[in-house]
């Protein structure tokens, strides 16, 4: 018998009770503040989109600081409050939490909960991440462009409260499997980092042209390339715009592939004759314009089946004597130009200046030579993808079995009343 099951035994033998979140805790809403309010020094901060960003279960530091005038007027988590993201694009990161452990307090802006309670910190966070809370959660999402959940939906949730002792030995357990994971995770990123590495590099060498081209290579603007489509979210309320779709509908989190064939979501032709989405022609290159991971990286994905977008994304269709395939590699080539060159700074979510964006130029050599590079790049995307293709596996099937144990653990048979 394991310790665990010793402690149920001998403190809830009977089962555990279960509570909604609103009976055993508070939650208050955060105030406005903005990245451009960032400061070198000053009193703790975290802005929402962090969360998603940078934070992890939990944290005893704030990654930035806002002038300590303007923190008299911001409200403030506690140490041992769950600090929770209300707000996101997409329906498993909506309440993605973590625990504040500072010190002291901590302001945290808007388009925040915090939550007050007197459990394990660590555990609440982990109930968090666990999937009877997502299954809960997911009945009281609501919003179109962006998806939210409310105070008083959360305060509906069902969470188990085991004796304190109980909960530290699963917090304790838990913090065993997640320091392993991040340590194997870790060590295969780093693999999967140094192949990829080695591909854009060969692939960039391709595509670098000398600062005075011959004359068959001409410079064109983004705007030039071909026919640009914008994005569009049918209503999520209306019932015939999703159910039983069968149209691809492209989302930043389909962009996790450089080739998409299929997507999470799917919406019908009835979408798109009554809402401002698109159908983009296969052979597209969708790019996101506007999402809290332009911070880091421009995701461009080539399409191989027509699609429609989400409204915080581009597509084009290249013209006639452009390669598709070429079109993508020069793209993602250049991607951190881009970025820098056409990335908006202030507001609450990153975006992209679209005059920057299409005034950008790329090297365009004659059709010919643009299918020799794209077969070319072909070959070593192949190459690279056939050696790493095992390292996102293995990361893959180590995070369900975390995922696994986590569940279990947090799983008990409940005290009747």
């Amino acid at each position: 018998m394991s310790k665990i099951e010793e402690l149920i035994e001998r403190l809830c033998p009977e089962g555990v009770p279960h509570h909604p979140l609103g009976e055993v805790g508070t939650f208050t809403r955060g105030a406005p503040f903005q990245k451009r309010d960032f400061t070198e020094e000053g009193f703790p901060a975290i802005h929402y989109g962090q969360i998603h960003t940078f934070y992890g279960p939990w944290t005893a530091t704030a990654k930035s600081s806002i002038p300590r005038d303007l923190a008299e007027r911001i409200r403030k988590a506690h140490p041992g409050n769950l600090i929770i993201a209300t707000t996101s694009e997409d329906d498993q990161a909506v309440a993605k939490a973590t625990a504040w452990l500072g010190d002291t307090e901590v302001a945290v802006s808007n388009h925040i909960y915090i939550y007050d309670h007197s459990m394990n910190p660590k555990y609440v966070s982990y109930f968090f991440q666990s999937k009877a809370f997502q299954d809960q959660k997911q009945r009281y999402i609501t919003g179109t462009k962006v998806r939210d959940i409310s105070t008083q939906s959360l305060a509906k949730v069902m969470i188990p409260v085991p004796p304190l002792e109980v909960q530290h030995e699963i917090v304790k357990i838990l913090d065993t499997f997640t320091d392993l994971e991040a340590e194997l995770e870790a060590e295969l990123e780093a693999e999967l980092e140094a192949r990829r590495a080695q591909y854009e590099h060969y692939r960039d060498r391709l595509l670098s042209f000398n600062e005075t081209p011959p004359p068959q290579i001409r410079w064109v603007t983004l705007s030039e390339i071909g026919t640009w489509y914008g994005g569009g979210t049918p209503d999520k309320s209306i019932v015939s715009y999703w159910e039983n779709g069968t149209i691809p509908w492209i989302s930043p989190k389909d962009m996790r592939s450089t080739l998409i064939e299929d997507t999470q979501d799917h919406i019908t032709t009835k979408a798109l004759r009554g809402s401002s989405a698109k159908l983009v022609p296969a052979n597209s290159i969708a790019i996101v314009f506007r999402s809290s991971i332009l911070e880091h990286t421009l995701p461009m994905s080539r399409t191989s089946v027509p699609a429609a977008l989400n409204q915080d994304m581009k597509a084009v269709q290249p013209k006639s004597d452009i390669d598709p395939r070429y079109l993508h590699y020069a793209l993602l080539s250049s991607q951190e130009k881009l970025l820098r060159g056409a990335r908006k700074r202030g507001g609450s979510v990153t975006s992209l200046d679209s005059k920057k964006f299409f005034k950008f130029k790329i090297p365009l050599p004659p059709l010919e030579e643009q299918n020799l590079l794209a077969v070319t790049i072909d070959s070593f995307d192949a190459l690279v993808n056939d050696l790493s293709s095992g390292l996102p596996a293995e990361l893959n099937a180590r995070r369900q079995q975390y995922e696994y144990y986590r569940d279990k653990l947090l799983t008990f048979k409940e005290l009747k009343s």
